[in-house]
């Protein structure tokens, strides 16, 4: 998880820590605010935030955003987990930010994307398509055995 270095506690424990409600709530608030301005660097709808956060209804959504949130599940958090990690590796392999919106919303021939722009297959829902996007990344820089 990409907050387990602010806990202290190791990633593997973490992430099965994910199951306990209190690990979850110390998670949840910091991970929205920073998925967020993730968002907005991106220049993402709030129709495409709540497709990435697992289709949450643009409602609850918005009560997140004004209001805070408590506890987010799992799935939500292991979702903006996910996205942190392509933001983080688009930052390691582009030095401008401008060149990593570029290449996350344009079109690319490469295999997962099969025409499609990465962006667009993060869209299409499944937590699967994120962790794609994920790994071609750090496939891409060495990080990915």
């Amino acid at each position: 998880m990409a907050q387990a270095a602010a806990t202290g506690i190791p990633p593997v424990q973490e992430a099965q820590g994910l199951h306990d409600p209190d690990v979850r709530a110390r998670l949840s608030a910091g991970g929205l605010r920073t998925f967020l301005a993730v968002a907005e660097r991106w220049d993402l709808s709030v129709r495409q935030q709540c497709v990435l956060l697992g289709d949450v209804p643009p409602a609850t959504y918005h009560h997140w955003k004004s209001k805070g949130v408590k506890t987010l599940s799992r799935d939500t958090l292991e979702r903006i987990s996910l996205v942190l990690g392509i933001w983080k590796g688009l930052r390691l392999l582009f030095s401008e930010d401008a060149q990593a919106l570029r290449w996350l919303k344009a079109a690319n021939t490469d295999l997962p994307f099969a025409g499609a722009a990465p962006l667009d297959a993060m869209l299409r829902g499944s937590v699967d398509d994120l962790y794609g996007v994920r790994r071609y990344l750090d496939g891409w820089r060495g990080a990915w055995p």
